[in-house]
């Protein structure tokens, strides 16, 4: 099976494959309202310590599993290890992150759908940027244009699927490596300009004070949580995601070099968003902290302030819907993959099947019903990628055992292997289940 299947062409497309599948929302609308609720630098400096210690080991356990045996993430979990048959029992860590990854997509989609409902509102006047508008008017537009019109938000959300349908259907280098490689230089264009204009704003270095400033008051256990969460959200791990795409890498690729990469562009990222957010609130006296509907309610605000706002406005909620899809069409890749592989269905039918099937049973239903949207949201994002990720740690450090560090002794030495797979097999374990317990309590 691994010889039928498709490699990236090189190391650069696949970091920014990767790169793309782990900057989404997370990154350009999670994080910046996260930062503005939890102290502004207390939680960046904390982001940036955790993405090195927490988040390259785990981006190394997910590639090392997924390269081993180079198949879908659920055979992942299977084969022989040591010289004896892998459990079929671990396979259900494999399904949890399936399942996770639907539950991600059933609500993911939808705020795609509600970016584009953005987009076509500030082009037609219907949300008019071109004027001073105030919180009072884009909380009940907000309202109007996203919970008070599920049939347009679906239409929104059946559009972004399209897209998602016609990059995959390409295949893996035709469609996704291809399409990453236009995406990801268009997302960074349009996060420079959006950041060369919210800096050159009066007042602007105030906000960046703010970003950047850690308050040390601040930093406590909790903080410390909520950042490790954000951490496995911003990656992407437990959704098996990275398992997927390094099944398609090669053998002679260095992982560690390339986990370190994936990280380092995914925190580069993930602090420009917030240097293109909070110089223009600070600017224009606005409050930080107003959550997750910093993007959709707070931002226009600062948009309708400021010279060419609507211009700005389309290229800022672009980039979203760039980072958006640049991650969409990995997580489908990921169920893609395991139903191809795991049924006699082609590719165009397989696609077909996960596609029609997510947008029915969890798109539509989102898209009604905010009660299912939460609920999609909490139980994938604080149950089963969590436990997926613990599943994960398990599965390396005492079943795989020689062979997960086989799996790095072609690009690392024994010692970095060593501390690698030690601390993957008894420290990180405790930590995922320090944030799992945490995440259900608060």
């Amino acid at each position: 099976m691994a010889n039928e299947r498709q490699t990236w062409s090189s190391r650069v497309t696949y970091i920014l494959t990767v790169a793309g599948a782990t900057i989404g929302f997370g990154a350009t609308w999670r994080f910046p309202y996260l930062v503005g609720q939890n102290g502004g630098g207390a939680y960046v400096l904390l982001f940036c310590i955790c993405m090195l210690v927490i988040g390259i080991p785990m981006i190394l356990v997910e590639n090392v599993i997924g390269r081993r045996r180079q198949v879908n993430s659920v055979d992942a979990f299977g084969g022989t290890a040591n010289g004896k048959k892998i459990s079929p029992w671990w396979k259900i860590v494999a399904y949890m992150g399936l399942a996770g990854c639907f539950g991600i997509i059933a609500y993911y989609m939808v705020i795609g759908g509600w970016v584009f409902s953005y987009i076509f509102d500030i082009i037609r006047g219907a949300l008019p940027i071109g004027q001073e508008v105030t919180g009072e008017f884009t909380s009940q537009f907000y309202d109007q244009a996203i919970a008070g019109s599920p049939y347009m938000i679906t239409l929104y959300t059946a559009l972004f699927v399209a897209i998602n349908w016609f990059i995959l259907s390409k295949g893996i280098i035709d469609g996704i490596e291809r399409s990453v490689r236009f995406l990801m230089p268009l997302l960074f264009l349009f996060l420079l300009i959006m950041v060369i204009r919210n800096l050159s704003l009066p007042g602007s270095m105030e906000g960046v004070i703010f970003y950047l400033k850690p308050d040390f008051s601040k930093i406590t256990p909790q903080l410390f949580i909520f950042v490790l969460g954000q951490v496995f959200f911003a990656l992407s791990l437990g959704f098996g995601v990275l398992i997927t795409l390094s099944s398609y890498l090669s053998k002679e690729e260095d992982l560690v070099k390339t986990s370190i990469i994936t990280a380092v562009i995914n925190t580069l990222i993930a602090v420009m968003a917030g240097f293109m957010i909070f110089p223009g609130l600070f600017s224009f006296g606005l409050a930080p902290d107003s959550g997750p509907s910093l993007v959709f309610k707070t931002l226009p605000i600062v948009f309708s302030k400021m010279a060419f706002g609507a211009v700005f406005a389309v290229i800022f909620f672009t980039l979203l819907l760039v980072a958006a899809l640049t991650t969409s069409v990995t997580l489908y890749e990921v169920l893609i993959t395991a139903l191809q592989e795991k049924t006699r269905l082609n590719r165009q039918a397989s696609i077909a099947v996960v596609l029609v099937g997510t947008f029915i049973l969890g798109n539509i239903p989102s898209t009604f019903d905010d009660n299912i949207f939460n609920w999609f949201d909490f139980t994938s994002g604080n149950i089963l990628f969590v436990l997926t990720a613990l599943g994960t740690c398990i599965f390396t450090g005492f079943c795989l055992k020689d062979e997960a560090k086989k799996e790095l002794s072609y690009c690392a030495g024994p010692t970095t292997v060593n501390i690698w797979f030690n601390y993957v097999k008894y420290v990180l374990p405790i930590i995922i289940l320090v944030v799992f317990f945490y995440g259900l309590i608060y």
